[in-house]
């Protein structure tokens, strides 16, 4: 029997345009490839080097870190990180009461009172220990203890001078004198009570913050991918014995990026 069902001629079209998909394909998939090989090897550096970018800021470290660098950021200020001052009056009085004739006779009473400015400073020694740990962007800083410089400095041009002698008493000058004397010992133990040193440690806090940023900035980690914020604290205000003691501490920070 006659075949007469026509002959369908080769899709050479749709053939060209198959095989021009199947080869930008190719490329595509090469691109992409190499792309992803480019990023893995740039991860990849990147892990590599972050454990030695963190290497000297981790707890355990940071604070031998930071005791290496210290000679370096004082080296105009030798063992002494001054913290703050504060000047207030304070009044010295001397009561001397005489009698004579086996106490019979009332000689009178001198009275000498002394008003004057002092300036008390406070600092800490950079050789005493610290402690430092870092908790996520937190630098947490165990300080030394504040210590007050002594002598106070007494303020002697607004100083000012009372005395009163009883009737039968002529010594106002020489116990005005003497309680001038006693002034710089009285001062000193002032110096170093409680209450003197409260009034200071706010400002003493944010001293050592500074201190520790003014750090932190030298060794570029202070920054919104590294540490954020500060806190600092002083021996009498914690319980520390350890890196976990100090990452256990919760307390609002001394300085924040951006708002210091």
């Amino acid at each position: 029997m006659e075949n007469n069902q026509a002959r369908r001629p080769f899709p050479w079209a749709t053939a060209m345009i198959a095989a021009a998909v199947v080869i930008v394909a190719a490329f595509a998939l090469f691109a992409y490839l190499k792309t992803m090989r480019g990023m893995k090897d740039t991860v990849d550096k990147v892990i590599s080097t972050a454990p030695e970018i963190a290497r000297n800021f981790i707890t355990g470290n940071i604070t031998h870190t930071f005791r290496e660098s210290i000679p370096q950021i004082t080296s105009t200020q030798g063992d002494i990180l001054e913290l703050a001052v504060s000047r207030c009056d304070e009044t010295f009085k001397r009561t001397d009461e005489r009698w004579a004739g086996w106490g019979w006779v009332y000689l009178g009473t001198t009275i000498a009172e002394i008003r004057v400015p002092v300036s008390f400073r406070y600092h800490l020694r950079l050789s005493d220990p610290w402690r430092l740990a870092a908790r996520d962007q937190t630098c947490l800083v165990l300080a030394p203890r504040m210590r007050p410089s002594l002598p106070p400095a007494i303020h002697t041009a607004e100083m000012e001078r009372r005395a009163e002698s009883g009737w039968a008493r002529f010594d106002k000058n020489e116990q005005l004198d003497e309680l001038e004397r006693s002034m710089t010992p009285s001062l000193e133990q002032r110096a170093r009570d409680a209450a003197h040193q409260e009034l200071v440690r706010e400002a003493s806090r944010q001293s050592v913050a500074a201190f520790v940023k003014k750090w932190l900035m030298r060794e570029g980690q202070w920054r919104s991918d590294r540490f954020t914020s500060i806190i600092v604290l002083f021996p009498d205000e914690a319980a520390v014995s350890s890196d976990q003691d100090l990452l256990r501490l919760s307390h609002e920070p001394t300085l924040r990026l951006g708002k210091d």
